[in-house]
C-alpha cells in the first residue's frame, strides 16, 4: 500500500501535526505555562509521531501500520490532556483533530 491507499490517514496526520504545533505554541503564551507543560509535551510528541506516520505511509513502508497504531495511542493521550483545557480554543481544536487522527490511524492498522 502507498500514498493513494493511505491518503485520508496521511491528510489527518498532517492536519493533526499542524494543529498540535499550534496548540503547543499557544500553550506557551498562556499565563500559567507551568500548568500547561504536560499538554505542551504531548502536543510535541503527537506532532512528531503524526509527521513520521504520514511519511512512512507515503513511502508505502512495511512499518506504516505499526506506526499508525502508535500514532493512535499518542493522539488519544494528547486528546485526553487537551480536553482538560477545552475552555481554551486551541486545546479544544487540538483534541478534536487528535481524535479524528486516531480514528483514521486505527482504521489503517
Amino acid at each position: 500500500m502507498g500514498y493513494h491507499e493511505f491518503q485520508q490517514c496521511i491528510d489527518a496526520c498532517l492536519r493533526c501535526a499542524a494543529i498540535c504545533n499550534h496548540c503547543a505554541s499557544s500553550c506557551l503564551q498562556e499565563k500559567d505555562v507551568k500548568m500547561m507543560t504536560k499538554c505542551i509535551q504531548l502536543d510535541m510528541e503527537c506532532a512528531a509521531i503524526c509527521y513520521s506516520a504520514a511519511q512512512l505511509m507515503s513511502l508505502g513502508s512495511s512499518k506504516a501500520e505499526e506506526m499508525c497504531r502508535i500514532c493512535a495511542d499518542i493522539c488519544n493521550a494528547c486528546a485526553t490532556e487537551c480536553e482538560k483545557h477545552k475552555h481554551m480554543e486551541h486545546c479544544a481544536e487540538c483534541a478534536k483533530a487528535c481524535h479524528e487522527c486516531a480514528e483514521q490511524c486505527m482504521a489503517m492498522s
